[in-house]
């Protein structure tokens, strides 16, 4: 018989699709290791709560402090003294943008507060703040300070 033609003479309407899956498969498996060796940025020691996730439908704006405070705006450097001026940049070209704070747990408290001022004179008006998720969530009803 001619190649394509099945037993009765008609022409096989089939895909083989298994080569398809195995290269997807691969594909996925490349990626899923490759994809965080491409995050990108400084190393930030956040402090652990027992709060939720962040949820990643929405358009972020993420400000990383670190220990020798050195300050990130997503991922480019900028000086405290023209935060407010980017940040109020950045949410007039797209509205709903959320802002999350992203400190080292080293840096003092006044440079954080100094850095949600700055967020807060640029119109922002709900600050997030990014924490790592803690060992054991506390039971409920108990307070922790003695």
């Amino acid at each position: 018989m001619a190649g394509g033609v099945g037993n009765k003479g008609r022409f096989m309407g089939e895909i083989n699709v298994v080569p398809l899956v195995d290269v997807m498969l691969v594909l996925l498996i490349i990626f899923m290791v490759a994809a965080p060796m491409m995050i990108q940025g400084m190393d930030v020691k956040l402090p652990a709560t027992d709060s939720g996730a962040l949820k990643q439908n929405d358009e972020l704006l993420v400000l990383s402090l670190n220990r020798e405070g050195k300050l990130l705006l997503d991922k480019e450097p900028v000086p405290l003294e023209g935060l407010a001026e980017r940040i109020a940049a950045i949410t007039a070209a797209k509205p709903g943008t959320k802002v999350y704070l992203r400190a080292d747990k080293d840096v003092s408290y006044g440079l954080v507060v100094q850095v949600m001022a700055q967020t807060r004179k640029a119109g922002v008006a709900d600050l997030g703040m990014v924490t790592e998720p803690g060992q054991e969530p506390a039971p409920a009803g108990l307070d922790k300070r003695p």
